[in-house]
């Protein structure tokens, strides 16, 4: 039997595979100008990019956690890791960009595989009083890796080209496959059945809700072919998730298992956790498009150069998320969620203020502090009190439910913003090429000064949206309750717990 009394190194072993997943939600974002010159293709292909890897990676969340309980989380994370690892073999040999968003398809069903099963061990093997210091390292890590991505991908695409971004997954894939045979044990499995039609459901309606945001802008919100139209496609995606949840209603009413146990959300800060970390998802995609294409396309940055700019954001909240972790197990998570989360909205509505073709460079040094500061008050305080009161037979589910609302976030963010800068172009660059969808010919090089002005301030006004998407985030996490005594977990000591819910 493997020593489950030192917990930490499998949870360190988990964290390489999951901060490598999580790098490649942001880290396309800063070379999106070369893939776009590199595949000869389109702004909004280009999206599709980051957008098809977050749909593919949120749609299968919900039954992958229920999959960790039912085989394992230790198996089903390796599948995903090997399924990811050879995905991003694929990415970086694709030739053209409806290869790279196949690959990126495949890459974000790996992910999806891997996520839940990190949290699920976190709640299995850490009693609730002291999981702080363990939902802490998690959520520094989602947190980090929203920072690295950006910046290590500018210096990849710089020195080695686009392609290198995905390459770099494999020697890492590698390392992270050996550690998580070594040091993550096989936890106790529980027998589920799975809702085939809430997730038929589930995929429908985010698919539709998805591709009509995305595309509305370019179908100029009418049609899109015959009867179709991009508000037909959103109403009827949203009415399909309404029946969804109704369909996970009636099944759990009827006594069987669904695919989103609604009875999770029985429990305050459940609730609360997962609205709010759908705001911090929509938020951290969404807002470094618009400032790495004014970066790089108004002020000349290279991709390493505009990158560099969010290094002050990386080093506070490293050195920051640590001691929050420590502290979040003794007070209520509602002071430090809401600090980071106001911090965030500060920092966005700062930059967009900034926005301008002759700001000097150093002052946008000043957000990014301020955003990592946000960031080491956000994810460890949101995620420990989300999943906090969830027994360990619960952890597969509750896992699935809050990274998938996360990852809905994300998507509907990557959508959102792309609609929006497409549509603030439009406004503000009026005069376009002929034939060319607005601001769309030079986006992947330096603007001509003429347009600067108007395209400074179509990046400002799209950065208002995640600003106010996380101003929302603050406000719904000043409703969170304290944490509930722990009674003894499972009537047991951590230790005892730990080594009965094991197996050789």
């Amino acid at each position: 039997m493997e020593n489950v009394a030192k917990p930490w190194p499998a949870l360190w072993s988990l964290v390489v595979g999951f901060f490598m997943i999580l790098i490649d939600t942001t880290i396309v974002s800063v070379a999106n100008p070369r893939i776009m010159e590199g595949l000869s293709t389109d702004i909004n292909a280009v999206i599709w990019v980051t957008s098809a890897y977050l749909l593919a990676y949120a749609v299968p969340l919900l039954i992958t956690g229920r999959l960790g309980d039912r085989f394992g989380p230790k198996n089903l994370y390796l599948i995903g890791l090997v399924v990811f690892t050879l995905a991003s073999l694929w990415c970086g040999l694709s030739g053209d960009v409806t290869m790279l968003i196949a690959a990126r398809v495949l890459q974000g069903l790996g992910a999806a595989m891997m996520t839940p099963q990190t949290m699920a061990v976190i709640t299995r093997i850490f009693p609730p009083d002291r999981r702080g210091a363990a939902m802490g390292l998690w959520g520094a890590t989602a947190g980090m890796a929203v920072l690295v991505g950006p910046i290590l991908g500018g210096v990849l695409v710089d020195s080695l080209g686009w392609q290198w971004i995905f390459f770099v997954n494999v020697p890492i894939g590698i390392v992270a496959f050996i550690l998580v045979m070594r040091f993550v044990p096989k936890l106790t499995t529980h027998t589920h059945s799975f809702d085939v039609l809430g997730v038929v459901l589930s995929a429908v309606g985010m698919f539709l809700l998805v591709f009509g945001i995305q595309e509305g802008q370019t179908y100029k919100w009418g049609t899109v072919t015959g009867f179709v139209t991009v508000w037909g496609l959103i109403i009827t995606g949203l009415v399909v998730l309404v029946l969804f949840v109704l369909w996970q209603w009636l099944l759990e009413r009827r006594g069987g298992e669904p695919l989103l146990p609604l009875g999770l959300f029985k429990d305050r800060n459940f609730s609360l956790g997962n609205t709010t970390i759908m705001a911090v998802g929509f938020t951290v995609t969404a807002f470094p498009l618009p400032t790495i294409f004014y970066y790089q396309t108004v002020r000349g940055l290279t991709p390493t150069q505009s990158a560099l700019l969010m290094i002050p954001m990386a080093i506070i909240s490293g050195a920051l998320a640590p001691f929050v972790g420590k502290l979040i197990d003794r007070a209520n998570p509602r002071y430090f969620a809401s600090f980071g989360l106001l911090c965030m909205a500060g920092a966005l509505f700062w930059t967009a203020a900034l926005l301008g073709p002759d700001t000097p460079i150093w002052m946008f040094l000043l957000p990014s502090a301020l955003q990592g500061v946000a960031n080491a008050f956000i994810w460890g305080p949101v995620s420990n009190a989300t999943t906090r009161n969830l027994e360990p037979r619960q952890a597969g589910a509750g896992s699935g439910v809050f990274n998938t609302t996360r990852q809905i976030g994300a998507v509907l963010g990557s959508a959102a913003i792309a609609a929006l800068i497409q549509s603030r172009l439009s406004a503000e660059l009026p005069a376009a090429p002929a034939g060319a969808p607005v601001g769309e010919a030079s986006m992947s090089g330096v603007l001509p000064e003429a347009l600067h002005a108007g395209f400074s301030t179509a990046m400002s006004q799209s950065i208002l949206l995640p600003a106010c998407a996380i101003l929302l985030g603050a406000v719904v996490a000043l409703f969170f309750g304290k944490a509930k005594p722990v009674q003894g977990w499972n009537s047991r000591s951590a230790p005892e717990t730990a080594k009965a819910d094991l197996n050789t």
